[in-house]
């Protein structure tokens, strides 16, 4: 396997620090997938889902999304940034679309071949990603934000999406569920959803728990949940890559 940075400038002069993640065989092209991070930052946790991700033959993007490499272990700080982020949505359009592109376009990656995962913060933006119609082939939610300011239009979601919720997210409940699956019937969307009764939000990073507990956040890893949850995001890259 194969690691190096990627970075990239957004217009307002942001230095955005992505890392690329690049399976060992670098002599053919292959299919991509970006990587969004939790309200965190780029931190171990994403670092690890690209690497898994280039071990089983994908370019992965760690994407750096706040700029400079922010990385906070600090809930309230973290949430200072993401609600930046979401207050000024062409800021995170474009800051997703620099890194679609950096990915697209780097060496042995074929740009025909993209998908993104995201989780929590990075669940929504992949999902805002689809709902905007941006050209991937599909998106995946771990523990994602399901509620958005700008709900699907009838038609305009091209790629195929899977949810991976947590039955027991005390912030993001199953109303939202409810509410997501009737937007995205009324959008036409293929897409897919499954639920873990028992875990929480956070659940496929294993510092969840630890990171709940210092900033009084129902977080908490799952194991199980995490495992299988990454195997039906590979089914289901399988299918639509």
């Amino acid at each position: 396997m194969d690691a190096r940075h990627l970075n990239y400038t957004a217009q307002d002069g942001t230095q955005l620090h992505s890392r690329l993640y690049l399976p060992a065989n670098t002599d053919q092209a292959h299919a991509g997938v970006l990587v969004f991070p939790e309200w965190w930052g780029v931190g171990e946790h994403v670092l690890h889902s690209a690497e898994r991700l280039a071990h089983s033959g994908y370019a992965a993007l760690a994407v750096d999304l706040y700029g400079n490499g922010l990385l906070t272990d600090k809930a309230e700080e973290a949430n200072r940034h993401m609600s930046h982020l979401l207050s000024h949505p062409e800021k995170l359009v474009e800051r997703c679309d620099l890194a679609l592109a950096a990915l697209r376009h780097a060496d042995n990656v074929d740009g025909t071949r993209i998908a993104a995962i995201g989780f929590c913060f990075g669940g929504r933006v992949v999902l805002d990603m689809a709902r905007r119609g941006a050209d991937v082939n599909a998106v995946a939610s771990f523990h994602g934000i399901l509620a958005t300011d700008t709900p699907a239009r009838a038609g305009a979601v091209k790629a195929a999406i899977l949810v991976e919720h947590a039955g027991g997210d005390s912030m993001v409940g199953m109303d939202d569920v409810a509410a997501f699956r009737a937007e995205m019937d009324a959008a036409g969307a293929d897409y897919r959803i499954d639920v873990f009764e028992h875990a929480k939000h956070g659940f496929t990073n294993p510092q969840a728990t630890a990171n709940g507990e210092r900033n009084g956040v129902d977080l908490a890893y799952n194991a199980d949940a995490a495992a299988d949850a990454w195997v039906n995001m590979l089914a289901f890259f399988g299918k639509h890559l």
